[in-house]
């Protein structure tokens, strides 16, 4: 087999690193102990560059490709990004709508009514508790009864004018409570877990 190139990171099914390769898991490395690696990978990913530098760290990471693909977003080497969880905030949701209905438990409302009604009998008494106005006085002037003990004409339709007017009063305007949990959901590919490692010997690369 040949030799990787000092740098290479490939898939490893174990679980160690084997000799001369070391995990991708960001760690620390002196730049005094590892200065041909140090030259490939400078600060990329991390580390001061005056006594570390660091490896990859793809500890739950995907690896993608720097630059920009088609339609796509651009991308440098070493950037990190992604969550794993997501919570939606109002701006991400679909836009709808929501049904608003006051809710009322019954309620009071005056009416102020003027209507005309009379006798159909003739007078029977000057004192119109309880009584009616009546269709006809009982007699000449002298003997003018000008109320009736009954409400029993029928009339045309129309002819009594009933008007008023209601108050309702103020309806109070509905409120519409929020919903949801606010709870956060998971935002992770299917996956399956292996070593990532990186050669710490081997061929340094040429550049042509």
């Amino acid at each position: 087999m040949m030799d990787p190139f000092l740098g290479e990171i490939v898939m490893f099914a174990g679980n160690f690193a084997p000799r001369g390769w070391a995990f991708c898991d960001g760690q620390l490395m002196a730049i005094s102990q590892n200065t041909a690696l140090f030259s490939i990978l400078g600060t990329t990913y991390g580390g001061d560059g005056r006594t570390t530098f660091a490896l990859p760290d793809l500890r739950g990471r995907a690896a993608i490709h720097p630059g920009t693909g088609p339609g796509l977003s651009n991308y440098r080497l070493g950037q990190r990004g992604g969550v794993e969880t997501v919570t939606l905030n109002q701006l991400q949701i679909p836009s709808h709508s929501h049904i608003a209905i006051p809710s009322t438990s019954g309620g009071t409302a005056n009416i102020n009514a003027t209507a005309v009604l009379h006798a159909d009998s003739t007078g029977a008494t000057n004192d119109p508790t309880d009584k009616f106005p009546a269709n006809v006085p009982n007699a000449g002037p002298s003997q003018v009864k000008a109320y009736g003990s009954n409400a029993d004409i029928t009339m045309n339709a129309g002819a009594v004018t009933v008007t008023g007017t209601v108050d309702l009063g103020t309806i109070p305007a509905p409120t519409i409570g929020n919903t949801g949990g606010n709870q956060w959901h998971t935002n992770i590919q299917p996956f399956e877990c292996v070593n990532f490692i990186i050669a710490m010997v081997g061929t340094f690369p040429s550049r042509n």
